[in-house]
């Protein structure tokens, strides 16, 4: 079971870019699905984009064309580039691990309440 941990997040205007990290320790993290989730109080914990071990690469909607979803194995680091971001985009972000390597069939991101492997998060804000 992987240990994770966010960091990256930050505030910037609307247009903007920031590049998020997950580092993840404690197994071997190039077998597990990675997922990045995203929530604004009083909301669902919504899947951004997920990255399973054979590559497989799923986004919302909402993110398509904006953020791109990758990892380096030897660093034990997930990314998460966000360009052109919205004031929408704005949330704490969250890394998740599964074990499997399997994220989902789905053309949308995986639902939260499958894992239950969380980092600490990261805040987003981004002003008009």
């Amino acid at each position: 079971r992987v240990q994770l941990v966010e960091s990256g997040g930050g505030s910037v205007q609307s247009g903007g870019s920031l590049t998020l990290s997950c580092t993840a320790s404690g197994d071997t993290y190039s077998t597990y699905c990675m997922v990045w989730f995203r929530q604004i109080p009083g909301k669902e914990r919504e899947g951004v984009a997920s990255l399973d071990s054979d590559g497989n690469i799923i986004y919302a909607n909402s993110v398509k064309g904006r953020f791109t979803i990758s990892r380096d194995n030897a660093k034990n680091t997930l990314y998460l580039q966000m360009n052109n971001l919205k004031p929408e985009d704005s949330a704490m972000y969250y890394c998740a691990a599964d074990a499997t390597g399997f994220c989902t069939s789905s053309p949308t991101p995986p639902p939260a309440e499958w894992y239950d492997n969380w980092g600490q998060g990261t805040q987003v804000s981004v002003s008009p």
